[in-house]
């Protein structure tokens, strides 16, 4: 391993890049163990890029090795180091937030043991909800990142957690999420919205009622967010908020999920629940534009979202469903007409009134 932190930083990139956008797991079958040596001397003495590029790799690594028992021993030997990192106050934001991210992706393709769930899940909690009990919810501003990692992982776990502990949660632990969406960051505060409806959903999947006193007062505080309009936010960010709420409003007044569609190569998947598109959204923050590869080819993705085995086209089929530049030309100039047509309708409407 080069003495040089540029040198290494450099590999990380190009491993990073690689991981993200092939399939590698026959070559990696038999390194797997140098390079989990290699991520941990990252780790350990590296410092911030350094470490945060390590953590990164090393989930795209278990993410290669799937849910047997290489993912597992990989997971293993690397968690009390990302642990250490994570809770680790010294240590710089970027490392901690890739520690965050790959103990909650690492645990959830690897663990093995109830315990190993329950000790992440608790690692997590413990960062975006610390103990005093003054400033447990008013996650500060620098923290946004980190404390978003830590319940983007935490959530992701939720998803499998078996029901007994899952009842220890909704019984009372859930109630950490709502003073998060007074943060002053609007991804947490969008993402703490998210986990809530993400809770809902898992509780009527146990048929348990959530119907807890401050459900009323919840609501009221999602309407307030479904409708923010206060100038000092972002345009954007007001925006991007208030469409977010709506959909978690609608869906714990109602059940009602507004649904999705991926698509990718000749096939789709559609996200439907929350659970679902929460852990889209977690492989398609490690994976970046390589989430359509391997939704297409990697056998553990495919198995996690009901995907079936990878399909194996030939060169004919493939020809036969690619369509003509010529003929996308045509459908993407007549689907921009009937859009025109469709927005100046309204306009007049809005002259009108």
């Amino acid at each position: 391993i080069s003495r040089s932190a540029k040198t290494r930083q450099a590999a990380l990139q190009s491993l990073r890049l690689a991981l993200s956008s092939k399939t590698l797991s026959e070559f990696l079958l038999e390194r797997r163990l140098t390079l989990t040596d290699s991520l941990e001397k990252c780790l350990k003495k590296g410092k911030g890029d350094e470490q945060a590029l390590a953590g990164t790799v090393l989930t795209l690594l278990c993410l290669q090795m799937g849910s047997g028992p290489e993912g597992e021993e990989v997971f293993r030997s690397l968690k009390p180091l990302l642990v250490s990192v994570l809770t680790d106050s010294t240590a710089s934001p970027s490392a901690r937030q890739s520690c965050a991210m790959a103990l909650g992706m690492c645990c959830y393709i690897a663990a093995a043991d109830l315990e190993d769930l329950i000790s992440c899940l608790s690692c997590l909690e413990g960062v975006f909800s610390p103990p005093s009990t003054g400033e447990a919810g008013s996650a500060p501003a620098q923290h946004g990142p980190l404390h978003c990692s830590a319940l983007q992982s935490w959530s992701l776990l939720l998803t499998i957690c078996p029901p007994s502990h899952l009842r220890s949660i909704l019984d009372n632990r859930w109630l950490q999420l709502p003073p998060l969406l007074s943060s002053s960051s609007v991804a947490l505060r969008i993402l703490a919205g998210e986990t809530i409806a993400l809770v809902f959903e898992l509780a009527q999947d146990l048929e348990e009622d959530l119907c807890h006193q401050d459900t009323e007062l919840l609501c009221a505080q999602l309407k307030v967010l479904a409708t923010e309009s206060n100038k000092y936010r972002a345009k954007t960010d007001r925006r991007k908020q208030r469409s977010i709420f709506r959909d978690i409003l609608r869906f714990i007044e109602s059940g009602e999920y507004q649904e999705e569609t991926i698509r990718f190569g000749l096939e789709c998947m559609y996200l439907d629940s929350w659970a679902r598109q929460r852990t889209y959204q977690a492989f398609k923050e490690v994976l970046g534009s390589g989430i359509r590869h391997h939704l297409q080819n990697n056998e553990l993705l495919r198995e996690i979202f009901g995907l079936g085995p990878p399909l194996v086209l030939d060169a004919a089929a493939l020809k036969a469903s690619k369509v003509s530049r010529f003929e996308k030309h045509l459908y993407n100039s007549a689907a921009f007409k009937a859009r025109t047509k469709a927005r100046s309708r309204v306009r007049d409407k809005r002259a009108d009134v």
